[in-house]
């Protein structure tokens, strides 16, 4: 393969949830592409990041945090999400933290084990380890674990040694021509992204009461010369989840409804008009035709 040839592939981010792949991506990216909270199991779709150089264009793909207790019909698909991802992957990137290992790290290490794809582990949140020294042992026990080409220790937080993990991900991609428009930066729509920055306002502020009982369905998008308006509807399972979605007096949703407008107004350096409504569907997080009805996809 020659050594100048440009190079695309897909290179699937995986781990167990929390471990900090949103935060990972949207750096390699330099943009935010991915929602981040503290809240585990935030990322709920594959979402496509398009990283393009030049002489390489690296299509990152976000995955769900891989979790043993997939009880539920989201957790199912999310699960399935995930796998999917490591079966159509040139490379993986295993991201766990630096100096903790869990039984959901062992399970994701399995199915990267029988996806039998080249793998490179990122041992993440250094900025949080003391001693350095710890680092050491931490990538000896890792090499133990898996023939991986390569092990990193990064943080995605302040974005240290991601230098070294782009590198190390294009000599492991195939020989081929751009997949995307060197523009593109993302597969999903705006429309996506403006129910994701909601529900991102909405995890915050409400994740011990409301972990995982809500979805975001936008049903208007639509631009006019000077503004953008965007209606959306936030799907709850049961009444009492719609009064804490409200808040007394309507103030939570407002102060929800305010953060997603001047975010979204950041980012998209325009004047955005955002309503809000919160409706009840019934147990929808639990079956899986209301999920793909609500924008979930099937792998």
């Amino acid at each position: 393969m020659a050594e100048g040839a440009f190079r695309c592939g897909f290179v699937a981010v995986v781990g167990r949830p929390n471990v900090g792949k949103s935060t990972l991506i949207n750096a390699m990216m330099g943009r935010k592409v991915s929602i981040v909270t503290a809240k585990p199991q935030t990322t709920r779709h594959r979402i496509l990041a398009v990283r393009t150089g030049e002489n390489e264009q690296i299509v990152f793909v976000e995955t769900p945090g891989l979790h043993r207790n997939a009880g539920r019909a989201m957790n199912r698909l999310m699960n399935r999400t995930a796998v999917s991802a490591l079966a159509d992957a040139d490379l993986v990137l295993f991201v766990i933290e630096a100096t903790r290992w869990t039984e959901e790290d062992e399970d994701v290490l399995e199915r990267i084990r029988t996806a039998k794809v080249p793998c490179i582990a990122l041992l993440n949140k250094i900025d949080a380890v003391h001693p350095k020294q710890r680092l050491l042992a931490a990538i000896d026990e890792m090499s133990k674990r898996h023939d991986f080409v390569e092990i990193i220790p990064v943080s995605a937080r302040k974005r240290d040694n991601l230098d070294a993990v782009a590198a190390s991900i294009r000599p492991c991609l195939p020989e081929s021509p751009p997949l995307f428009p060197a523009e593109m930066q993302t597969d999903r729509s705006p429309q996506f992204h403006a129910a994701e920055v909601i529900r991102e306002k909405l995890t915050i502020h409400l994740r011990d009461e409301l972990p995982y009982g809500l979805t975001v369905q936008v049903e208007q998008y639509s631009q006019d010369r000077d503004r953008l308006t965007i209606h959306a509807v936030i799907w709850v399972e049961r009444d009492s989840q719609k009064g804490i979605v409200v808040g007394k007096g309507g103030q939570m949703l407002k102060k929800i409804g305010q953060e997603a407008r001047l975010a979204l107004a950041k980012q998209l350096h325009q004047s955005v008009h955002l309503e809000l409504w919160v409706k009840v569907k019934d147990n929808w997080a639990d079956s899986e035709k209301d999920l793909l009805n609500l924008g979930y996809e099937s792998p």
